[in-house]
């Protein structure tokens, strides 16, 4: 089994390789560059590096969301591009799970976050029971205090994973305190490693109906309602 994972839902552009049943290779990026110009270099050259050629893929795995709008698009669609080109199957899979999966190794939930600014995070609620991710909470978007007070009802350990957690870890720590538990600084980035284990847990769906999760409109598509309703 061939597959390329691919993660630019966020600042981070993270890619993975396994060839024949063996993961040869994995990149990761964090900088603020602009992934549109990027992912394709990116891929090409980790796919000459490994000896795989596009014809050898048989699968394609996708972080679909939530987080960057722009970030999220860029993936999905170079993604579903490759998988339509070859005529091989996608996967996607949640962007808050694939950062949940390395809190693996954590007996306890695990709450993975991304920043949706305005005091508000994209999150969502797992454990690993069996050695297989399980979500306890749905991924949605919520002001970050009512869910850290949601939590505290829970009376339980929870690991906070985040690439965002220089400015989270105040309101975590205030609220939870004793029951909040943050890793070391090198367990906040999603692997692109993590999609391709993850896949193994999910279905694939027809290429053409796959679309990024946002978990929330745009601004301008807010904006636009607005001034429906307005003129209404």
């Amino acid at each position: 089994m061939n597959i390329l994972a691919i993660d630019t839902s966020n600042q981070a552009l993270g890619l993975a390789i396994m060839k024949n049943n063996e993961l040869v290779a994995e990149l990761m990026t964090n900088t603020k560059k602009d992934h549109s110009t990027r992912l394709m270099p990116a891929i090409v050259s980790m796919m000459e590096n490994v000896d795989l050629t596009p014809e050898q893929l048989d699968k394609i795995v996708v972080a679909r969301g939530p987080g960057s709008y722009t970030g999220t698009r860029i993936g999905v669609t170079v993604a579903k591009t490759i998988a339509w080109a070859l005529e091989v199957p996608i996967y996607t899979i949640s962007s808050l799970a694939t950062l949940a999966y390395n809190g693996r190794f954590f007996d306890g939930y695990i709450c993975p976050l991304f920043d949706a600014r305005r005091q508000t995070v994209f999150t969502g609620l797992y454990q690993f029971h069996h050695g297989t991710l399980q979500e306890v909470e749905k991924d949605h978007n919520v002001s970050i205090d009512s869910w850290l007070e949601k939590l505290l009802t829970f009376n339980k350990k929870v690991m906070f994973i985040s690439p965002h957690m220089k400015q989270l870890e105040q309101p975590i720590i205030s609220i939870l305190q004793n029951q909040a538990v943050i890793p070391e600084d090198q367990f906040h980035l999603p692997r692109a490693s993590s999609l391709i284990s993850l896949s193994e847990q999910s279905e694939n769906i027809p290429v053409h109906i796959v679309q990024p999760n946002y978990l929330r409109i745009t601004e301008a598509e807010a904006n636009l309602r607005k001034r429906i309703k307005d003129n209404e």
